[in-house]
Order: structure tokens, then C-alpha cells, then sequence
């Protein structure tokens, strides 16, 4: 039963949020069972662009560090909001959503370019967590019982835990910047004076990601129409005659 359960909700997950956190948790489980390494995944400039090791601009974002509680706080973190923007603003909108992931993505590599960053998937959920609590501005949040504050402030409580424990800060500020230009450039400038939409989604992405709307002009022929088609019990005698 509790398999059956645990089925049911996996495939009740959105399909971006399935297939990123599934992907980072098969890369998490394959270094922890020594199938790759670590050296073999992290972000590395020279090896991108010198020995063509292009996985790397993917797997950088797939690799949380070893099983522990970093991992899953991080992946609670992770499935949880991804799934509410995706069942959230961006319902019906896959392209618009993969186009976030693209965008967020490519900022967070130009930024690592510069800084020596090897592993960008803890930004990549800060980012996340920004855009959604920007976007619900009027939830109330509580942290492990301790604080109570309105979901803007989410990402900086996050950042601040994140210095508790020893990390230094400089992903989560990464995360939390890339969150704030999506969100101004989506949600903030083109409903300013002259302002205009600056993040549009390619076609390629719509064709491939979103369900084709219905044509409304659409006049089916005759024989397709609903009031032209024979009932069930009709069909039934026609294959099964007395």
C-alpha cells in the first residue's frame, strides 16, 4: 500500500518538477553508489569549452552533495516549490516554465564564468523559492516553529539557516539574484509606464511543451459531428446483431 502511495503521488507530480528533482535524485544516488564521481559533474570552464565536456552545464545543477540533511532539506526545498509555481502561476504555461529554468540556468553560468562556483543547484532552488514567495506575497510562512513572517522574506530566512550551518552565502545570494531579475523582467517592468514584456518564449519551446490550443473556428464535417454519431448501445447491436 504504501508503494502504491508513494506511485501515486510521483506521478501526480507535475512533469517538469518530476523529471528535475527524479534527475537530481538518480545523480545523488549514483555518486553515492560510486558509479561517477563528483570530479566528474562540477562546473568546470576549461573542461566545458577545451575537452567538449558539455554535461557539465547540466549536472552542476543536478548534484546537491552527499545523502544527509543538506541533501534533503534541500530536495524538500526543491520539490516543494517548483511543484507550487508550476501548479501555481504557470499551470497550463510548460514552455513558460522550462523557459524560467533556461533563463535562470544560463544567468547562474555566466556568473560562474567569473567565480569559482562548482555546483549551482542550491541558487537554482533559491531562485525558486524567490520567484513563488514574490509571486504570494501574502502567505504567512513559519520556520521550524521558531519564526513567523510573510513569504518575501523566504529566501533570506533560507540564506540566513544556510550560514548557521557553515555554508557561505554566496549561492543563495546568487539564487536569490537571478530570482529577482526573472521577476522584474516577468512581473515587475511591463506593467511600468512604457514598460513592455522582454522574456518571451521561443516558439520551439511552445510547439514542443504546450498542448495545442482548440481551434474555435474549427467546423467539423458533418459525419464528425457529436449529433451524427451512432450511440453506444447502437454500435453494440450493429456488432453484436440478434
Amino acid at each position: 500500500m504504501a508503494y502504491q502511495g508513494f506511485a501515486q503521488e510521483y506521478l501526480g507530480m507535475p512533469a517538469v518538477t518530476r523529471a528535475y528533482t527524479t534527475a537530481c535524485v538518480i545523480t545523488t544516488a549514483a555518486v553515492q553508489l560510486e558509479f561517477i564521481t563528483p570530479f566528474q559533474l562540477y562546473f568546470n570552464p576549461d573542461l566545458i569549452f577545451r575537452k567538449f565536456q558539455i554535461w557539465r552545464l547540466i549536472t552542476n545543477f543536478l548534484f546537491f552533495g552527499p545523502l544527509g540533511f543538506s541533501f534533503f532539506f534541500n530536495m524538500i526545498f526543491l520539490y516543494r516549490y517548483c511543484r507550487m509555481l508550476e501548479e501555481g502561476s504557470f499551470r497550463g504555461r510548460m514552455a513558460d516554465f522550462v523557459f524560467m529554468f533556461l533563463f535562470g540556468g544560463f544567468l547562474m553560468t555566466l556568473f560562474g564564468l567569473f567565480a569559482s562556483l562548482f555546483f549551482l543547484g542550491q541558487a537554482f532552488t533559491i531562485m525558486l523559492v524567490y520567484v513563488w514567495s514574490r509571486r504570494n506575497p501574502y502567505i504567512r510562512m513559519n520556520f521550524f516553529g521558531l519564526l513567523n513572517f510573510q513569504a518575501p522574506f523566504l529566501p533570506w530566512v533560507l540564506m540566513g539557516f544556510s550560514l548557521l550551518l557553515g555554508n557561505s552565502i554566496i549561492i543563495d545570494l546568487l539564487g536569490i539574484a537571478v530570482g529577482h531579475i526573472y521577476y522584474f523582467l516577468e512581473d515587475v517592468f511591463p506593467n511600468q509606464p512604457g514598460g513592455k514584456k522582454l522574456l518571451l518564449t521561443p516558439g520551439f519551446l511552445k510547439m514542443v511543451f504546450d498542448t495545442p490550443e482548440e481551434d474555435p473556428n474549427y467546423n467539423p464535417l458533418p459525419e464528425d459531428r457529436p449529433e451524427n454519431q451512432p450511440r453506444d448501445q447502437d454500435q453494440n447491436q450493429q456488432q453484436h446483431p440478434q
